[in-house]
């Protein structure tokens, strides 16, 4: 992947998603950097994960544009679009067949795209998500949610793109692994210069995770903030104000 010459690597331009007559994305626009992190704020409803389904190709555009590296998405996206975009789900119970083993998991997205150096990619992601070699043969359900999840996250890796697409990653996890598996994403995100995309209803994940990030409402863009903007409540917009405030010390 080439990064376009402005400097974006992810570009979402006037994107509207229609479900029959339900407009469940209004306009939305944004730009992300290569190498950043942008987080999509909002109440369950407000078209954060039908936003990420849309640049995936999972749900019809109507209207608006995708571009990634300064290039145009068709409708229907080619093979080499899932070598640079991986998408890593919520629940890592339903993403995962709990009868396969960990490594027919990390086989599959190899076979599919036809790489033959799958023996080097398997090691590295599992390495990269602290699990190693010996759950390599384990079954998805004989591991912990925690586990499961990190699996989640090398099969999203093991293609080695370039943008995540990360919809609510920990949300389903206790708190304590939440911790984990963030502090592991970010990791990653450093070691492997990665762009993340990432949906979340909590704040502080997000002030954690993110440098930018959009507040999202009934499919609209309300604003966008720095996450430093964030942190010291520097929210303009009536809506927003009223999330950091029922979400006050979320940063301390």
């Amino acid at each position: 992947m080439n990064i376009a010459a402005n400097g974006k690597i992810l570009t979402v331009d006037r994107l509207n998603v229609f479900f029959d007559q339900f407009h469940a994305v209004k306009d939305v626009s944004m730009t992300i950097a290569p190498g950043g992190s942008y987080g999509l704020v909002g109440e369950s409803g407000s078209g954060k994960s039908t936003l990420l389904r849309a640049i995936m190709g999972a749900v019809p555009i109507a209207k608006g544009v995708v571009t990634i590296a300064g290039k145009p998405l068709p409708s229907r996206r080619p093979k080499a679009f899932y070598r640079d975009v991986q998408m890593v789900f919520q629940d890592p119970y339903g993403s995962l067949h709990p009868r396969q083993t960990v490594d027919r998991l990390l086989q599959e997205p190899l076979a599919i795209h036809g790489l033959a150096d799958g023996e080097r990619r398997i090691r590295q992601a599992l390495d990269d998500v602290g699990l190693g070699a010996s759950f390599r043969f384990r079954h998805a359900h004989q591991l912990s949610g925690g586990q499961r999840q990190r699996v989640a996250i090398a099969r999203a890796l093991i293609l080695e793109p370039k943008i995540l697409l990360l919809d609510e990653p920990t949300s389903a996890l206790d708190a304590s692994v939440q911790a984990e598996v963030l502090n592991l994403l970010n990791e990653v995100r450093r070691e492997r210069n990665l762009t993340y995309l990432m949906v979340s209803h909590d704040l502080a994940v997000i002030h954690h995770m993110c440098d930018r990030l959009m507040i999202m409402q009934n499919g609209c863009a309300v604003e966008e903030l720095a996450v430093d903007e964030l942190a010291v409540g520097e929210a303009h917009k009536r809506y927003t104000q009223e999330l950091l405030k029922a979400s006050e010390g979320f940063a301390r």
